[in-house]
């Protein structure tokens, strides 16, 4: 598998792709640069929507326009792109990062500490009311989550612990987290991640210029070599889901790669799975 380059960009941190399913466009931020990108594959439409503060994820809502994960909260626009505040909570130095659509609607929004001071972030379930309950809390750069394809297990990394961790979901929050896998060292830092419909975890390396993907058993069955070295994270789209999209960074490197930034493409990967629109 090679990956092809779906958007030229210099992103300085590109982060954050998801699938749209009902508009037919992937969704992904750059998070440094205040910026919300679309991209329609079928005509190469692109849109670049500007916030106020840095966002770490964009996600589709269920009655159009978006949900992000903003420096000082969960921010809404509405179909037209009117913005207003779902949760405000400003705290000194952090920012939110990376966040996923939970199969009920819920949004799961990480944060973490700009210094990325060890506790210094969380993870948050918000329901469509805006009311927040705090799934993990002293994290120090919460990244990936994602959900079994039966809903069962709950995925999430907090990077600098190099390990992908998995739960059991009952009612609305995760139990028995423990490890699935770890990235040996010197292999990079596990980042942003997505589950095919086989149940594997694709998960991206920072540092580490792979995408590596699990079994639901946690062993390492299939390596994407990039020409970039921070890939960010991944999702499955295009119309049958089976494209590979992978976001990228720039950020920090003395001399980052032509590609460094762009959104890369690896065409029939594997299948991902329907993601769910945010309910508020």
């Amino acid at each position: 598998m090679r990956p092809d380059v779906a958007v030229r960009e210099s992103a300085a941190l590109g982060e954050g792709p998801t699938w749209d399913a009902t508009a037919g466009r992937l969704l992904w931020v750059d998070i440094l640069n205040s910026r919300v990108h679309t991209y329609d594959p079928s005509s190469g439409r692109r849109t670049v929507l500007a916030t106020e503060q840095h966002v770490g994820a964009a996600k589709p809502r269920a009655g159009g326009g978006l949900v992000v994960n903003l420096r000082d909260g969960i921010g809404l626009y509405d179909a037209d792109l009117a913005f207003s505040w779902l949760a405000r909570d400003p705290v000194p130095g952090r920012r939110g990062n990376d966040a996923a659509i939970a199969p009920d609607g819920a949004l799961w929004a990480g944060t973490m500490r700009y210094d990325e001071g060890p506790g210094g972030g969380n993870l948050t379930r918000f329901a469509p009311d805006g009311t927040g309950t705090e799934v993990f809390g002293e994290v120090s750069v919460s990244n990936g989550i994602g959900w079994s394809p039966d809903g069962t297990l709950m995925y999430y990394v907090d990077s600098p612990t190099r390990r992908i961790d998995v739960c059991r979901t009952e009612g609305q929050l995760p139990l028995d987290r423990r490890p699935l896998a770890t990235i040996e060292p010197g292999a990079g830092y596990p980042d942003g991640l997505t589950v095919d419909a086989d149940g594997c975890v694709w998960v991206a390396l920072w540092d580490g210029a792979q995408v590596r993907r699990y079994t639901p058993s946690g062993t390492l069955d299939r390596v994407l070599d990039l020409p970039v070295r921070r890939p960010t994270a991944c999702t499955f789209g295009g119309p049958a889901l089976r494209d590979l999209y992978i976001t990228t960074a720039r950020t920090g490197l003395d001399s980052p790669h032509p590609l460094s930034g762009s959104v890369l493409v690896v065409p029939d990967a594997g299948l991902g799975v329907r993601g769910t629109a945010f309910a508020g």
